[in-house]
């Protein structure tokens, strides 16, 4: 794998990274949830903080170790990239199951790209990273 692929996905895991923690602080200062969410939104979405902080924090350091060449930071990514892959299908089948693409058209387009881009970007990050 090149620098320069290297460093974009560094540089989009702590994009990343930083995009949880801010959904997280967002959730619970402004109030991100739907006006009308389905029975037990609240209740799925508060077991998500401590893990996605977690992944947040690790997608982070992560990057901050392949920024300065440490193989640890290869071997983070790896584990991260599964967690995204699984956190975007699992918010995917709960948001399908509960009508949360038809809440309305900004809810859809932002839980779709959420879980796009948890799910494609995590299987980027395991190939790229796996090539070398």
């Amino acid at each position: 794998m090149n620098d320069t692929t290297l460093k974009w996905i560094s540089i989009l895991s702590i994009v990343t990274g930083v995009g949880l923690l801010l959904f997280w602080i967002g959730f619970f200062t402004i109030g991100l949830a739907p006006d009308n969410p389905p029975q037990g939104y609240f209740e799925y979405e508060h077991s998500f903080p401590l893990p996605d902080i977690i992944l947040a924090i690790a997608l982070i350091a992560a990057s901050a170790l392949m920024l300065n060449g440490k193989p640890l930071g290869r071997h983070i990514a790896l584990v991260c990239s599964g967690s995204l892959i699984f956190l975007g299908l699992l918010d995917f089948s709960f948001n399908i199951q509960n009508g949360m693409y038809t809440i309305s058209l900004m809810d859809m387009l932002l839980n779709a790209f959420i879980n796009l881009w948890c799910v494609v970007f995590g299987i980027i990050i395991a190939t790229k990273l796996q090539e070398s």
